[in-house]
């Protein structure tokens, strides 16, 4: 048995080396791949590596069984999955190899010489390199299409960030190909060209030498600069605490002292970090949950030096090229858990980021400012994320939502980004249908951002917010071509809300959760569209069941309901995009949802609502029996004078507050009022 992704078939993996990450990265493929049965083969030349390899992935596992996270069953298929020999013939067969051994250009081209006799000629070659360029490691393969660079990054069975680096010779449709592999299984891959570092780690290795700077300085200890740090960037481990949970003083000098050639002349190993390499101890950083006051004078100085060296560091990654500044903004949030750099520059400004990286370069000979900020700030405008992207496929423009860090939750940037470009398609000729997808397969679109909810204070803002994220679900509906919903995993309530104005939806195969509307858990009833097209897409007592309980639906159930057209079991976009050209050009008939009223009850029958408010689920039940009597577009705007009626209740700020202070599954304590 093997995996099959988008014309890749994984029937073996093998990993070189068991040191520091490699038993982790043997920990995620054999999480995410053991139900497919594939094997994976860990090798070391090293025998106490490979135990400490087991030990440690084997401990791992259990630590996921204690917590809940594994079945035991689940855990003894993950263990049996892996095997960590010293025989490289292990190798034999498998289709893809991932070298995660030290950082030395000559060990990676023996590793891959040898391995080169082993492995069939269309395996995939890569290195978990965070520094070499592909063309170096790869330079004596023979076949260089086949090859290239991955980089995960700490730790790498839980971080879902991997670097996604080509050389000049790599095939591009093997990088189409593993980008969607990675994605399929739950990572977060970016593209990056060749370069040393990478775009991420001249990043990570640039704010722990400005830190080790501030400290040369006598700005501050390394507790006091390591706290200050996570403050001013909003990193949640501070640079010296990263270190010392990587051992990543070596890679860290290392890499500087390369930098400092291929990069710019500021890179350097500072000399803490050097007596730090001569002492072999680890950095004195803040203890958990401790804090580090200092005075407000010491506090801005290194806040300023180090938001200085962040918005320049990042700047001259989007100078060089290599990265798209959209998947620089979410690698940097999701790999090096710190604040998206152009989004806090927004928050203060970028005229005050500018001068704060000129500050720092006035201060760091070879420091260069970057072109792409000055011309930022000349512009006077705040810098543009793109959170929406657009691709056209055989005339079907692919609209994919890309938020994975909350799981494509839809805010006021998401509406109007989908707004641009579903008008742009409704205007392109060349353009003969759509299909509406986001990235990943933890969530279609979990909803709207509770953030953006909890902004709303008054019954009229209510109602203004439910009339205006109503805006694109209407221009879908209504583009006059047919659009394919592909839900590569749930649609929680605005995204179902999102979802049901496409023309047709299909999802992934077996999804225990596929639909859900749970605003009622939160105190309010849906406001972009639900209490209307749920009721007419499958029928309105079993859409009011579902609205009042907050119940979640099952992929087969959606199917069996109506509401999702067809699982899919191979290549969800695939299929979407057939299905759309087959709308557009009459091959496939697609039924449509119907505008006029619905007949409906005097009451609604029965349900247990059990804790949720009793005032809300009337007013649910009013916006369902009143709003679904009217054609749709009056439904639609009564949907929105109902919610206005939940922002006068007592129980939707309850509802919200509970859910940011203590997450989605504590239950509020509703007053019925």
């Amino acid at each position: 048995m093997a995996f099959e992704g988008k014309n890749l078939v994984i029937n073996k993996i093998g990993i070189i080396g068991s040191g520091q990450i490699g038993p982790d990265i043997a920990l995620h493929f054999t999480k995410v791949l053991h139900t497919w049965n594939v094997p994976v083969v860990v090798v070391d030349i090293d025998s106490e590596a490979l135990a400490r390899g087991e030990a440690k992935l084997e401990k791992k596992v259990q630590r996921g069984v204690e917590s809940g996270a594994f079945k035991p069953a689940q855990a003894e298929a993950m263990v049996a999955g892996v095997v960590f020999t010293k025989d490289y013939a292990a190798l034999e067969g498998a289709s893809l190899i991932l070298e995660a051994a030290s950082e030395d250009a000559g060990l990676k081209q023996r590793i891959f010489s040898q391995v080169e006799e082993i492995c069939p000629a269309d395996a995939v070659f890569a290195s978990n390199s965070s520094h070499l360029e592909p063309e170096v490691i790869f330079a004596k393969i023979a076949d260089k299409s086949r090859t290239l660079a991955i980089h995960y990054f700490f730790p790498a069975e839980r971080n879902p960030l991997v670097e996604i680096i080509p050389g000049a010779e790599t095939d591009p449709s093997l990088v189409d190909r593993l980008m969607s592999f990675f994605e399929s299984i739950g990572k977060v891959p970016i593209r990056v060209a060749s370069r040393y570092g990478y775009a991420v780690d001249p990043i990570f290795e640039g704010l722990f030498q400005a830190a080790a700077l501030a400290v040369e300085a006598g700005l501050g200890t390394t507790r006091e600069v390591d706290a200050v740090a996570c403050r001013a960037t909003g990193l949640t481990v501070g640079p010296f605490t990263a270190a010392n949970l990587t051992g990543g003083n070596p890679i860290t000098a290392h890499g500087l002292s390369q930098m400092t050639e291929k990069l710019s002349p500021w890179f350097k190993v500072p000399k803490l970090l050097c007596r730090a390499l001569e002492d072999g101890k680890p950095w004195e950083t803040p203890k958990r949950g401790e804090k580090i006051e200092l005075p407000e004078e010491r506090e801005r100085k290194i806040s300023e030096m180090m938001q200085g060296a962040y918005f320049g560091l990042v700047g001259q990654i989007i100078d060089s090229g290599i990265v798209d500044r959209s998947d620089l903004e979410m690698a940097l949030e999701l790999g090096l858990d710190i604040s998206p750099p152009f989004q806090l520059m927004n928050e203060i400004g970028v005229g005050r980021a500018l001068s704060l990286v000129e500050n720092f370069a006035a201060d760091q000979p070879g420091f260069s400012v970057p072109k792409c900020l000055i011309e930022q700030a000349k512009s006077a405008r705040p810098w543009s994320i793109d959170w929406v992207h657009r691709r056209d496929i055989d005339q079907v423009a692919v609209v994919t939502i890309r938020r994975p860090k909350v799981q494509n939750a839809l805010n006021a940037d998401v509406y109007e980004q989908l707004k641009r470009h579903f008008t742009a398609i409704r205007e392109d000729e060349a353009v003969q249908a759509a299909v509406l997808t986001s990235f990943g397969i933890k969530a279609f679109v979990s909803g709207a951002d509770v953030n953006f909810l909890a902004a709303i204070k008054t019954p009229e803002e209510g109602f203004r917010t439910s009339e205006w994220s109503k805006e694109v679900g209407n221009l879908i509906e209504d583009l006059g071509k047919p659009v394919i919903c592909a839900m590569g995993g749930p649609a929680i309530g605005g995204g179902n809300e999102l979802a049901m104005c496409c023309t047709a939806r299909i999802c992934r195969k077996g999804l225990r959760m596929a639909v859900s509307q749970p605003e009622v858990n939160l105190g309010f009833i849906p406001g972009a569209g639900a209490t209307q097209r749920l009721p007419r897409w499958i029928g309105l007592e079993k859409a009011a069941e579902l609205l009042r309980t907050a119940r979640p639906i099952s992929s087969a159930e959606a199917v069996e309901l109506g509401l999702i057209r067809q699982e899919v079991e191979g290549d969800l976009l695939d299929a979407a995009v057939r299905l759309a050209k087959q709308a557009a050009a009459g091959e496939v008939v697609l039924e449509s949802i119907d505008k006029s009223g619905l007949e409906t009850p005097a009451k609604l029958p029965d349900v247990d609502i059990a804790h949720f408010s009793r005032s809300i689920d009337a007013i649910m039940c009013r916006a369902i029996l009143e709003g679904c009597a009217k054609t749709l577009d009056e439904g639609l705007r009564f949907e929105s004078e109902m919610f206005a009626e939940c922002c006068k209740t007592a129980d939707m700020r309850i509802g919200i507050e509970n859910f940011l202070s203590n997450g989605p599954r504590s239950r509020a304590k509703f007053t019925n009022a």
